[in-house]
């Protein structure tokens, strides 16, 4: 289904970046690495919504025409067919600034299904139903056709979200529950906060997003007497499978994490720092980390992982 004209709008006024000089020669030597097989380059996370890249891990999203065409060997290609994305780590520093970026490579095809309902886990609707911004299209169509995308991860995210509610809810509440469950869907222990500092940092857009959107789903909504209040007419069998299916969508993506962790420890230069880094982060439980561990992180970095298992890192 085509995203509604008003939400289309919506997504492509967000998208639109001016982007400041260190991000500029962030995109340029992306693009001059990998060169005409970048169709785009995505902003997104926690250094887009406070605005200060300089200060975390910029994270960046490379649309590309195709595996093949993007690493020109098949192994590659097939790996991150298999489990897209691949990430890696890039780091540039100029006038005493030092910008790093970690960027997920997705072929346009996937990024298309992957924001759809043709997928059933969160990983790319649930990120990219928030805002994101666009570093660089390669031209107009490119263009249209991320924001197409931006704007159906956006409808698939509340389709999926809004039968976990009660039948009268609120667009603060959809956006808390959405982001609550996409967590839990990885294997991610964010802190109670997180959920509520993202809303709150982009409180009127996404309460505009929720408005426009609301046409395109797959059950009747309809703007309730309060405010930023909804009113949902979706039968108990529907309520009954959505739950069911979001249980089934925890199970897969702890297991997709494991795997995509796994892939970074070879993907990422210190790959193993940087899965542990990831893990503190977001859950606020650090272990120390032997030399034996990051030599050999498939054969000792199990007690790692086992360790911080136990202090409950993962939920």
């Amino acid at each position: 289904m085509q995203p509604p004209a008003p939400l289309l709008d919506l997504v492509q006024r967000q998208s639109r970046l001016v982007p400041t000089p260190p991000m500029q020669a962030l995109r340029e030597r992306l693009l001059a690495a990998h060169g005409d097989t970048v169709r785009a380059i995505l902003f997104y996370g926690s250094c887009l919504h406070r605005g200060q890249a300089l200060e975390g891990l910029v994270d960046l999203y490379l649309v590309v025409d195709s595996y093949r065409g993007f690493y020109g060997r098949r192994l590659p290609a097939y790996f991150n067919r298999l489990l897209p994305p691949n990430v890696y780590y890039l780091e540039w520093t100029s006038e005493q600034q030092t910008l790093r970026a970690k960027y997920a490579v997705v072929s346009a095809r996937d990024f298309e299904r992957g924001t759809s309902s043709r997928w059933n886990h969160s990983y790319l609707w649930g990120r990219f139903s928030q805002p994101a911004a666009l570093l660089y299209a390669r031209d107009e169509q490119a263009t249209e056709q991320i924001v197409r995308c931006l704007a159906r991860a956006v409808v698939t995210f509340m389709s999926r979200v809004i039968p976990h509610l009660p039948p009268i809810f609120t667009s603060r509440e959809l956006w808390l529950e959405g982001l609550r469950l996409s967590y839990r869907a990885e294997l991610r222990a964010e802190k109670p906060h997180r959920a509520l500092s993202l809303y709150e940092s982009s409180a009127a857009y996404l309460d505009q997003l929720t408005r426009a959107a609301m046409e395109s789903l797959p059950y009747r909504v309809e703007a309730a007497a309060e405010p930023n209040a909804y009113r949902s007419d979706i039968p108990v069998q529907a309520r009954r499978r959505n739950r069911s299916t979001w249980t089934l969508r925890r199970a897969q993506g702890k297991l997709l994490s494991v795997l995509r962790l796994l892939k970074a420890v070879f993907t990422f230069r210190g790959g193993f720092d940087y899965v542990i880094w990831k893990i503190e982060r977001h859950s606020g439980v650090s272990v120390d980390v032997s030399p034996l561990a990051r030599r050999y992180p498939l054969v000792a970095g199990w007690g790692v992982i086992w360790r911080l298992y136990r202090r409950g890192a993962f939920r």
